[in-house]
């Protein structure tokens, strides 16, 4: 299906005359002009006698001048330099042709492989669909990781957020759900990375499976700031490309606290003053922007996961604290658990979904409470656990989470070639939570009745042969 832009959109972006200016001054990467009274966001030429001219966009206005921040490197712009209009808002062409391919932020190949007629344009700036316009979110959407689709069930258009420190395992996380995932198409915007990690994300995380059916969207740490912005709407921008022909779409955005730090350089070198953190307010306005476009639409959906880089792991920070408070549920990886070599590392009691309800049955609702609870149970008395202060018989529910917890943990674990289908992942959390409540339930009759409990039982007989030693060893004294 061919998709272009609206001719009146078109139009009401479009400048009746071709506007130029010069380089005025230039304060760390921000450009001053003189005479270019350019709408905000509008794209130009920074001209330079020895190369080619440096793409930049206009960022804001500052006594009488007009700002712009440059997309490439800026080494050779002087003060006098011609600056020319390119266009007053932005579009990338779009296709069928870009599944399996990497591209840069304004949708050129950089993978190396031929570079493919594509005959649609999408604008990369689009506003969120109005909020009575949106359908509900009725079906789960399988990811492919056991413990997500059991426990964190996710919808098809919902939006969470995976929040973890450094190096507990998001990439590979995502990676997974890449690779498993019942998604029709699958876009990746890698955004602020070590440049090593594209390749390895594609070809050790990703694999052929995911990339076939994916788009990757990539600004790494050293290109500008503003690239590192835009590859996030270019990669949201996509997403809605496809999902506006009726296709699933899942978005995987790594990482959103890269683009706020972006947004932060470009505001504070535009002059906006810092508020938490020294994040200006723009970032807090952009950042609801970017995640509402994400959803189900009329005819497709996107399923969103951000990924949040806490500082320090500090779930509380300005920008987890912000994203938190705008999605559908949110997915914490544990240290801990990384550190036992537990992966997924995902900390099940500190991570929702706030649809998961709405989207299973009863039953694996009443499952998924269940294992919860057995959680809750041995994390409360683990330190008496561990020390062996704790008496069997005390608690069934605490018995129970003692007798299986190897079991919740194999289930909770997953090898990264291991996939997982909802299905499957259903069944065997409706096993582990029968289980779970045959063993609560006889923990409580034996208690109510009175009755010792094996392990009860155990101990009187140890305490008995105790004592009968004690008098045969006093007899021999006499």
């Amino acid at each position: 299906m061919r998709q272009d832009l609206d001719i009146t959109e078109q139009l009401q972006t479009i400048m009746p005359t071709a506007l130029s200016g010069s380089v005025s001054r230039m304060v760390g990467l921000v450009v001053a002009a003189n005479g270019f009274p350019a709408p905000l966001g509008s794209v130009a030429h920074i001209m330079r006698e020895a190369s080619d001219p440096v793409r930049a966009e206009v960022i804001g206005f500052q006594d009488g001048m007009t700002l712009l921040y440059p997309h490439d490197d800026p080494i050779g712009i002087r003060h006098g330099n011609r600056i020319k209009l390119i266009r007053t808002s932005r579009w990338i062409r779009t296709g069928d042709s870009l599944l399996g391919r990497v591209i840069d932020t304004e949708g050129r190949f950089v993978d190396g492989g031929p570079q493919p007629l594509l005959k649609d344009r999408v604008p990369v700036d689009r506003k969120p669909p109005h909020a009575c316009t949106r359908p509900n979110i009725e079906s789960p959407l399988s990811t492919g990781v056991r413990s997500i689709d059991g426990l964190l069930t996710c919808g098809r258009g919902q939006r969470l957020g995976i929040f973890a420190g450094s190096g507990v395992g998001k990439s590979t996380l995502l990676g997974m759900m890449a690779r498993y995932t019942a998604a029709d198409v699958i876009v990746i915007g890698l955004i602020g990375e070590r440049g090593r990690e594209l390749n390895e994300f594609i070809q050790q995380d990703l694999g052929p499976e995911g990339m076939k059916k994916s788009v990757v969207v990539v600004a790494t740490s050293d290109e500008p700031a503003l690239s590192r912005v835009r590859a996030a709407s270019t990669a949201t921008a996509i997403a809605e490309y496809y999902r506006d022909q009726g296709k699933d779409v899942l978005l995987l955005m790594d990482s959103i606290t890269r683009f706020a730090m972006a947004q932060r350089e470009i505001g504070l070198a535009a002059g906006e003053p810092p508020t938490s953190r020294g994040y200006p307010p723009s970032v807090f306005t952009m950042l609801p922007k970017l995640v509402e476009r994400a959803g189900r639409g009329p005819t497709g959906s996107i399923t969103a996961f951000y990924t949040v880089l806490v500082e320090g792991d500090d779930i509380n920070e300005p920008i987890a604290d912000a994203v938190r408070g705008l999605l559908d549920g949110h997915v914490w990886l544990s240290r801990d658990l990384a550190d036992r070599g537990h992966f997924p590392a995902i900390n099940i009691l500190g991570s929702i979904s706030r649809l998961a309800p709405n989207l299973v049955d009863r039953q694996q609702t009443q499952a998924t409470y269940t294992i919860r609870e057995l959680l809750s149970a041995y994390r409360d008395n683990e330190d008496m656990i561990i020390v062996g202060a704790y008496r069997r018989g005390s608690n069934p529910k605490v018995d129970a989470a003692i007798d299986l917890q190897d079991d919740i943990a194999e289930y909770l674990r997953q090898a990264v070639e291991e996939p997982a289908t909802f299905e499957e992942s259903r069944d065997k959390l409706m096993m582990l939570a029968a289980g779970a409540a045959a063993k609560i339930a006889a923990g409580t009759q034996n208690a109510a009745s009175g009755q010792p409990t094996g392990d009860q039982l155990a101990a009187a007989r140890q305490l008995q042969a105790q004592q009968q030693q004690a008098q045969l060893q006093a007899a021999a004294a006499q």
